[in-house]
């Protein structure tokens, strides 16, 4: 028992930045992640201010392709750091089950990689060991960020003040290899070494035992290029290139991704983001096309500012405007595809609003669902009964019934929602909850939620990280 909270279970990882165990969380009671750190009892050793360094760092992103970061503990001279767990496989070991990856399916996983970077790089954080083994793949195809234990913050200049040389050699950056300090610009040669095991079956630098001589190549060799990279082909061009002003920054190779095989490097990005396709949905929930490779598809990225737009495209939107704008007024008037019928069909499918009820919206929105997650946070602590209504009857099977829902929410004083982050279009629900218990004790989680939509309302239907 660790904290006397997570029980141990079994052993799912090891590396050269701790024994990773999965645990159940008795409070909770869901699984996690606990990795331990650190061999000096007592010692602040470099495994122990890795972890806290960790612990900051990865704390403070909170995106759906990162791993969360809940706790750090103390247990017998020994430091745990407390993860979500994620029912998942490394990009090693799926290319290593299923070979090399094509360039779409390489795209899908990368791209979240990518987005799990950008927001990185906003905060301030280089990552500095991406690479296969450190992006995680669950069973739909979610991509996941690992291990920041080596990760640094801008303004941080404790980690390298001894001349140790940090990351994998094999995905190491040129100016790292050759004892510069790493940069954002870095994890994008990192990414796009990672991209190339993904198409080829094996990093893009042979290691085997002879590092120095990995590092020599890395520094002084061209670097190589997959011979089947398709229209993935620019990406290495613009990350795997030893000139730092002529790589593309991240936000730019999550462009690149997420537009798909319809990209140019002219500066005109011609195809589709997929903050452009309408997902259709059915109970709630994103449904999205298998890809016939074996690789899990992957779910919709969450929503990005967008960039840049091609002239060609901003014509042709020009253009289907007119068409559309005819169109328009039906369209509004229809709700989602899919949407929960089973809940009073015959009343509200007929109602009207009346004299001084505004109407509800057809489809989802994001105010719509920030709004129904601090009413049910708000709701929970004070009146289960009630709570327990905002819930899908599916999901109220789930959760146990009205007495297992209770088991939990009874105990809870009150729960404060931190950056809310929601997608209307896929209904996730991504947010940091500050609990404090009615014994006194307060702690922090992350949470994500799919919601069910229909006229206007909403409703809880799953929780993938049960």
């Amino acid at each position: 028992m660790i904290a006397g909270r997570y029980a141990l279970k079994d052993e799912v990882g090891r590396g050269g930045m701790g024994v990773v165990w999965r645990a159940e969380d008795e409070l909770l009671g869901r699984d996690v992640a606990v990795k331990r750190v650190g061999l000096t009892p007592g010692g602040a050793t470099p495994d122990l201010a890795r972890a806290a360094r960790e612990a900051r760092l990865a704390a403070t992103l909170n995106h759906p392709n990162v791993v969360a970061v809940f706790d750090l503990v103390d247990q017998d001279d020994q430091q745990w750091l407390v993860m979500e767990y994620v029912e998942s496989r490394t990009l090693t070991q799926l290319v290593a089950e299923h070979g090399p990856l094509s360039p779409d399916d390489a795209a899908r996983l990368l791209c979240q990689a990518a987005d799990a970077l950008v927001a990185a790089h906003r905060a301030g954080i280089t990552h500095r060991d991406v690479k296969p083994s450190n992006i995680l793949i669950t069973s739909t195809g979610r991509a996941k960020l690992t291990d920041f234990g080596i990760a640094r913050a801008a303004a941080d200049a404790t980690l390298t003040q001894t001349g140790m040389m940090t990351g994998s050699p094999a995905y190491l950056a040129p100016e790292v290899a050759s004892g510069q300090t790493a940069g954002p610009h870095s994890d994008v040669w990192a990414l796009g070494a990672t991209a190339y095991h993904a198409l080829t079956g094996k990093p893009p630098f042979e290691t085997g035992e002879n590092v120095l001589g990995t590092l020599w190549r890395i520094v002084q060799e061209e670097p190589p290029r997959p011979d089947d990279a398709g229209w993935l082909a620019p990406l290495f061009e613009h990350t795997m290139v030893k000139d730092v002003d002529a790589r593309w920054s991240m936000e730019e190779v999550a462009d690149f991704l997420a537009r798909g095989a319809g990209t140019t490097t002219s500066g005109g990005l011609g195809s589709a983001t997929a903050e452009d396709v309408e997902p259709v949905q059915e109970d709630g929930r994103t449904q999205t096309v298998p890809v016939a490779t074996g690789v899990p598809p992957a779910p919709v990225p969450p929503v990005r500012r967008r960039r840049r737009w091609a002239l060609a495209a901003l014509g042709l939107a020009a253009a289907l405007l007119v068409v559309l704008g005819v169109a328009a007024w039906n369209w509004l008037d229809t709700e989602p595809v899919g949407t929960d019928r089973a809940r009073d069909d015959s009343s509200q499918d007929s109602a009207e609003p009346g004299p001084s009820q505004e109407p509800r919206p057809a489809r989802p929105t994001a105010k719509g669902m920030r709004t129904f997650v601090e009413d049910y946070l708000a709701t929970a602590p004070v009146d289960q009964t009630e709570a327990f209504t905002m819930l899908t009857s599916e999901f109220q099977t789930e959760s146990g019934g009205l007495e297992g829902y209770r088991g939990f929410w009874s105990k809870v004083a009150s729960a404060q929602p931190v950056d809310v982050q929601v997608d209307p279009r896929s209904l996730e629900v991504r947010y940091t909850v500050e609990y404090a218990m009615k014994d006194g004790n307060e702690f922090t989680d992350v949470v994500e939620l799919v919601l069910a939509h229909r006229d206007g309302e909403y409703r809880i239907a799953a929780e993938p990280t049960r």
